[in-house]
């Protein structure tokens, strides 16, 4: 935002009180309740939507989006709600702003119940509790232009500010950081940042004291998700507002939020301060929901993650499991977990949470000691650092982290019980191949000193036969001949 947009934010001006101009109709700023209070509350909120089929459309079952959800809001802060997609966060903010009507529950604005209200009982109450809707692109009419949507809840209010219509509405454009000369402009020709600060501006138009915001920056770019989150936290410190902002982005909730809600499955499975439920969050949902936020720190970048896969999909709200409904992808899970739901109770002071066997906290169930085979294969995915610390809070988890370092110790005793069989077996045979190598080596040795010796008697007659021809030389041609003979045979004799 603009620095001149920040100046003009600074000083809001009040719309005319209605002691003034009441017969005109003019807005009453009413003034909220005081810091601390509690301005709205929620008892055993439900919405089931149904299921017909056939050719009267009978009912055959229901969609629990929301099915039993407790929590209050107090007046000046901000409440944060965040759970995976289908789990019914969108819808709780429609049924706490009016928008549908529930099935069952109350709702309670500043003690006075509105759940039943008609859209004659709403009307005045639409001035203190507006909407931020999730898409800005279907959220804003393309056939109007941006002073008639920011004007309209002017007319269908009765109201009439201080000055104008046009100068209240260029006044809250200014306000979100838009240009005062857009007014005459249509949504198509403004980005997707700017559409969202349209329907802020057409929001904050009445003064309201409590703001649903239904993940305001979820289809915006970084940067201008930076920017209107900044813009949110400006106007409430501003005009005092009371916020329930519902999103996915994790580090946007902890940013903007001072209490967060943990939903699953149309339920609340952790309500707890910002603080405590990040550095110590309870539920093993949340643990693995926190796990997922990545830290931006490069000496983490070969480090080894700690990241908890959950197993499987989140079950259909049409049929929801019974007892503890993230038992099927629960890590902790034991028998009593499939049969008695858990009741949302404060186990620390600004803590609250569902569950038999929380994190960080001593066990709630520490009779059951086995763990559902679901958990089993649920653990599987888990780090070892993370079962280390449940194995702290948890007997199930504790018994089968024993059993299973039990079991490693067993293998590998064997292993090394089989590795020394084996080396006795290779030292027995290389003993037997050196005896075969030793009796090989004697044998030619044999044979060489046999040859030697044959060698040495042939010699010995060649030696005799040489001496017979000098003695009988004078004997004639035959001994000649014989002594030829015998020269010829000398020089095998001496090359061996």
């Amino acid at each position: 935002m603009s620095d001149e947009a920040k100046d003009e934010a600074v000083a809001i001006p009040a719309q005319s009180d209605g002691t003034e101009s009441t017969s005109a109709g003019a807005a009453t700023l009413t003034k909220g309740a005081a810091p601390g209070e509690t301005l709205l509350k929620v008892t055993g909120l439900q919405k089931h939507f149904p299921i017909r089929k056939g050719l009267l459309q009978r009912q055959v079952g229901a969609v629990r989006a929301v099915d039993g959800i407790d929590f209050e809001v107090r007046s000046g802060e901000t409440l944060g709600v965040v759970g995976e997609s289908g789990c019914g966060k969108s819808t709780m903010g429609r049924l706490i702003t009016r928008l549908l009507e529930p099935t069952a529950g109350k709702v309670e604005f500043q003690g006075k119940d509105i759940t039943h209200l008609g859209v004659g009982g709403m009307r005045p109450l639409r001035r203190d509790v507006q909407m931020i809707f999730q898409d800005p692109y279907s959220s804003l009419n393309p056939r109007h232009t941006i002073g008639t949507i920011v004007s309209a809840p002017f007319k269908l209010q009765g109201v009439q500010p201080e000055g104008g219509v046009k100068k209240e509405v260029q006044r809250l454009l200014s306000v979100v950081g838009l240009n005062p000369e857009h007014y005459n402009r249509y949504p198509h020709e403004f980005s997707g940042g700017q559409r969202q600060r349209i329907g802020i501006a057409r929001a904050l138009a009445l003064n309201p004291r409590l703001v649903v915001a239904d993940e305001p920056v979820s289809a915006l770019d970084v940067s201008i998700q930076a920017q209107v989150v900044n813009l949110l936290d400006d106007l409430q410190q501003e005009l005092g507002l009371t916020y329930v902002i519902i999103a996915h982005d994790l580090s946007v909730v902890r940013h903007v939020s001072d209490r967060i809600a943990v939903m699953y499955l149309g339920k609340i499975m952790e309500l707890a301060d910002r603080d405590l439920l990040y550095k110590t969050p309870m539920h093993p949902y949340t643990k693995a929901l926190m796990s997922a936020v990545p830290i931006p720190d490069p000496a983490r970048r070969g480090a080894k993650s700690e990241r908890i896969l959950l197993k499987g999909d989140v079950p259909s709200p049409i049929a929801p499991p019974s007892g503890c409904r993230f038992h099927t992808r629960c890590w902790k899970a034991t028998q009593v977990c499939t049969t008695t739901e858990p009741p949302l109770k404060e186990l620390r002071p600004g803590q609250q949470v569902a569950c038999h066997h929380p994190e960080n906290f001593e066990d709630q169930a520490p009779q059951d000691v086995v763990l559902l085979t679901a958990a089993k294969e649920a653990a599987e995915l888990v780090s070892e650092d993370a079962l280390a610390e449940s194995a702290a809070t948890s007997a199930a988890v504790a018994a089968e982290v024993e059993a299973s370092e039990a079991e490693a110790s067993e293998e590998t005793a064997s292993s090394d019980a089989a590795s020394d069989g084996a080396a006795s077996e290779e030292a027995a045979s290389s003993d037997a191949a050196s005896d075969d190598s030793a009796s090989d080596g004697a044998a030619p040795k044999e044979a060489a000193s046999s040859d030697a010796a044959s060698d040495d008697a042939g010699s010995s007659d060649s030696v005799s036969d040489d001496a017979a021809p000098d003695d009988s030389a004078s004997d004639g041609d035959e001994p000649a001949a014989e002594s030829a003979g015998s020269t010829d045979e000398e020089p095998p004799a001496k090359e061996k």
